[in-house]
């Protein structure tokens, strides 16, 4: 067997554990409020403009990588896309513990008493499905590039560049819908941040 063959499997099996856990992790930990489990923990609601904005550096670094190269500079497009990797995971953290210390934002939540009445949903009329489409579709294909990522990622370090390349094309669109969805919601449920 072809030696980068034999490391790409073993690193696969990685791949996959990684693209699940990652999910579920987030998931379950999205679910813990450690005030309400009694914890004297200050909400960290100054996280989310940082965050987005991790969110924003990573789309620009991620064209900055594919610029670099497409002009021949493959030391600096490796070490922009290992930028973009630690940037995700920054933003990951961030999101974690800002839902792990504070209520969860309602989207179009005038009164700030976290529920969205029928009036508030009326008065946002299309745009509250628009934030929904930009929402499920960020939140969707956060979890489908993870495994798509580490996979383009491993091939550079593989030194299989036809197959990561190839990989590429599908992974950059994914992840630089992600990174820039993210910002956008942000700045349509800013408003209704509690501060």
């Amino acid at each position: 067997m072809n030696k980068n063959l034999a490391q790409e499997k073993k690193y696969k099996k990685i791949i996959t554990v990684l693209s699940i856990i990652i999910p579920l992790a987030v998931a379950a930990l999205f679910g813990v409020n450690l005030q309400k489990l009694g914890f004297d923990v200050e909400p960290l609601r100054f996280l989310p403009p940082i965050y987005a904005s991790v969110n924003g550096l990573t789309a620009i670094v991620l064209i900055a990588a594919v610029i670099a190269i497409k002009k021949g500079n493959r030391k600096l497009h490796e070490r922009l896309n290992t930028l973009a990797i630690f940037c995700s995971l920054l933003f990951l953290v961030m999101y974690v513990a800002y839902h792990m210390t504070s209520d969860s934002t309602k989207f179009g939540d005038l009164n700030f008493d976290g529920i969205t009445s029928d009036l508030e949903v009326a008065k946002l009329g299309m745009v509250l499905y628009l934030y929904r489409f930009i929402l499920v579709t960020h939140i969707v294909l956060s979890i489908v590039v993870i495994p798509f990522v580490l996979t383009t990622y491993i091939r550079a370090k593989l030194t299989d560049f036809p197959a990561h390349k190839k990989i590429a094309k599908i992974t950059f669109p994914l992840w630089l819908y992600v990174a820039v969805t993210g910002v956008i919601v942000y700045i349509m449920i800013s408003p209704y941040y509690v501060q």
